[in-house]
């Protein structure tokens, strides 16, 4: 049986399907399988780094530290990729509202914020700079809010009055299906479902009105290459399916 993770981590594989030489960053198990399984299939190209200053040629399990450097990627030149728009980075979202505006600084009055989160980082430069997606393990209404808490992500409202140019929030990957900003005035949308998922699910776990088109795609399974890459190559401890169990 092709689980729930699965399903999402070759979803966020197909984010960075003819992207080219660009970097691609991610956050969590799942996009990082889903990174990963790009390259080896349909994106070779793809340049994968450890976060910190270097290059690597390998693409290792998840759970493993790259091992054949390939070139040296200190802050300075990754602020030039980022700066001229050549990274895709799947971030994560505590809270994300019907624009796409992100949270990641606090939930609560932001002077009195109820829990401290990881903070800004470098969320509203990627979003003004470069492609970026989301990955959300758990899609429930706490998370899709009628509005976010602190805006550290930038959404199509509030990219459309800053006049940012290159904003390119692509897609949304959740446990139960595809989204992206594609409904009116750039609001959200779903955009294929799961397999086992049908829309009243996903309706029932967003906590604002979501753009419905009339026909809704299923989200693609794997095939039985990507698969085997899953499962042997890139995640054989399953540490995916800790991070989205199978219901």
């Amino acid at each position: 049986m092709i689980t729930r993770s699965e399903i999402a981590a070759t979803a966020c594989s197909d984010l960075f399907r003819g992207a080219g030489a660009v970097l691609a960053s991610s956050f969590g198990v799942v996009p990082t399988i889903g990174a990963r399984l790009a390259r080896l299939t349909h994106t070779p190209e793809l340049l994968l780094s450890d976060g910190d200053a270097t290059l690597f040629a390998d693409t290792p399990a998840v759970d493993r530290p790259f091992t054949q450097p390939e070139g040296h990627l200190p802050y300075a030149k990754l602020f030039e990729l980022i700066a001229t728009g050549r990274r895709h980075v799947i971030m994560g979202a505590p809270q994300l509202d019907r624009f796409g505006n992100q949270n990641l600084s606090a939930i609560g009055d932001r002077d009195r914020p109820s829990r401290q989160l990881v903070g800004p980082r470098g969320a509203a430069t990627n979003t003004g700079n470069h492609a970026t997606s989301y990955f959300v393990p758990r899609h429930a209404p706490r998370v899709f809010v009628p509005a976010v808490d602190v805006v550290t992500g930038v959404g199509s409202d509030n990219a459309r009055r800053a006049d940012m140019r290159f904003h390119d929030v692509r897609a949304i990957v959740t446990d139960l299906g595809v989204l992206d900003l594609s409904g009116p005035d750039g609001t959200m949308a779903l955009v294929s479902l799961h397999p086992g998922v049908e829309v009243a699910d996903v309706i029932a776990a967003t906590g604002f009105d979501l753009h419905v088109p009339a026909e809704i795609a299923r989200t693609r399974e794997p095939d039985a290459d990507e698969l085997r890459l899953i499962r042997e190559v890139l995640d054989p401890r399953g540490l995916r399916e800790r991070e989205v169990p199978q219901p």
